[in-house]
């Protein structure tokens, strides 16, 4: 939807809403377009200026409370300490855990069977509270 600024030929100031610059020619050719003053279907775009927000807003990944920035301060010291291994963590944990890989800090994603069965087992793993930026595929 686009907002005009519409003045009719007797002066009166008013505004409309449209689906496009064609959906107002349209509308406004075929004497669909009226003041609401006094009726008249000569009706022009007035001069608009551009909408600017009055207050700068925060980018969108900001976080937006205390919470949130401690989540983004955990998620960047995981990912600046550990090595993200993807959807091998289940296999990488395993091995580390029974001494056939060397142990180091990791993170990655597992299906909820596998991190069941590693808790069962023993091996130390731990939940993340936030979704990894990186992916596996």
């Amino acid at each position: 939807m686009i907002r005009y600024a519409l003045r009719c030929d007797k002066g009166h100031d008013f505004d409309g809403w449209f689906r496009s610059s064609e959906g107002f020619e349209t509308m406004r050719d075929a004497g669909q377009v009226a003041c609401a003053q006094c009726g008249s279907t000569s009706v022009e775009k007035a001069l608009m200026a551009p909408s600017v927000p009055a207050e700068q807003k925060a980018p969108l990944d900001a976080p937006r409370n205390p919470s949130e920035a401690a989540l983004e301060k955990l998620r960047e010291h995981v990912e600046k300490n550990s090595d993200y291994v993807g959807l091998r963590f289940a296999d990488e944990a395993r091995a580390m855990h029974e001494g056939e890989r060397p142990g180091r800090a990791i993170h990655g994603e597992a299906k909820p069977e596998d991190a069941r069965k590693l808790i069962e087992d023993g091996v130390p793993v731990a939940p993340l509270p936030f979704i990894p930026r990186q992916k596996a595929n």
